[in-house]
């Protein structure tokens, strides 16, 4: 079996493409490099032995992308690709629209057209806004607080509308909520370009003197030490999770959302305290103010995806810290 990953490059993209090589599968991997290197896709080789099409590609491009499929037979489509970044995004809205949704409706197209109708898409958490209360499932009201997480519920409600249409789609809605860590390896990880927008790489570069001080925002919510708790999840759990949603498509009914996520909140001092214990460093933090649309707690209910895919988190907090630590030293 074939898959195409787009944005294969990335974070999550690339420790999938190696779970994917070590399953047996293979891969094509297109990524526009915006936010990733193509020094990660050569570290995925050395770690699998295995060699694979990689296209330098963006989603906008209608004509590039269609070579990819037109050179290559297509057997499913695991879809990453796309802007993320959720402060960015409130300042640049249109941007984030064009590009995530533009993006993947010429995706659809051209796997309407060469008729590869089994896809798993990267969702987001953000999509249970503001108003559940944790552990969310994925029977909830869905809404946002944001154009990023807006693009996520507007991609997986043409993705259902498409599969109610033509009854041939199979479609896994993946709702990640914190992905950290790093391949056990050490040599891939989360290296943002420029500031961090997320907890893990912030702490990392404060840990190692890249940046002074890591700003926590509100110590005064309805938590136990006040910080906002968080379903972090490691991202080789998650890259498992992808794989397990691969092969349960052929059996899936139309457009099919699962949590992936351990079931457990940790605070943004859990996970200062328990990387300062991996690492052996002060992680220097100050308070500050909370954050627009930021809620106390956010964790899942990850009952649908053991029932259904056969997937659970193995990782702990201690775990996702030390293999964060492990990557970040030696850059």
């Amino acid at each position: 079996m074939r898959v195409l990953v787009t944005g294969g490059a990335g974070y999550i993209g690339s420790h999938t493409c190696i779970e994917l090589l070590n399953n047996g599968y293979e891969i094509v991997v297109m990524d526009n490099y915006c936010n990733s290197s193509p020094d990660v896709l050569k570290i995925v080789e050395t770690l699998t032995n295995k060699t694979f099409p990689i296209y330098e590609c963006d989603m906008l491009d209608y004509d590039g992308f269609e070579k990819i499929f037109k050179e290559n037979k297509i057997d499913a489509v695991i879809h990453f690709a796309g802007l993320k970044a959720v402060g960015e995004s409130v300042g640049k809205p249109l941007e984030y629209y064009h590009n995530n949704l533009v993006g993947t409706i010429n995706l659809l197209r051209l796997m309407k057209q060469y008729e590869v109708y089994q896809l798993v898409f990267s969702s987001s958490a953000t999509v249970y806004g503001m108003n559940n209360t944790a552990p969310f499932n994925e029977d909830m009201p869905l809404s946002t607080t944001n154009p990023y997480g807006t693009t996520k519920l507007m991609i997986e409600n043409i993705l259902r509308d498409l599969c109610f249409a033509d009854k041939n789609w199979k479609v896994a809605l993946l709702r990640y909520f914190n992905p950290i860590g790093a391949h056990q390896s050490g040599l891939i990880g989360e290296n943002p370009n420029g500031i961090p927008n997320n907890l893990m790489p912030y702490i990392m570069k404060v840990a190692v003197g890249k940046l002074p001080c890591l700003s926590v925002y509100g110590d005064d919510y309805p938590t136990p030490d006040g910080t906002g708790v968080r379903d972090y999840i490691h991202v080789c759990d998650l890259a498992a999770g992808h794989l397990k949603a691969l092969e349960k498509l052929p059996q899936i009914d139309g457009a099919q959302a699962y949590n992936l996520g351990t079931g457990k909140g940790s605070s943004v001092l859990d996970v200062v305290h328990s990387f300062e214990k991996a690492s052996g460093k002060k992680v220097n933090y100050q308070i500050a103010p909370r954050r627009p649309g930021d809620i106390a707690e956010c964790y899942a209910d990850v009952s649908k995806a053991k029932n259904d895919l056969g997937w659970q988190a193995k990782y702990g907090l201690d775990e996702m810290c030390r293999d964060s630590w492990n990557f970040i030293k030696n850059k």
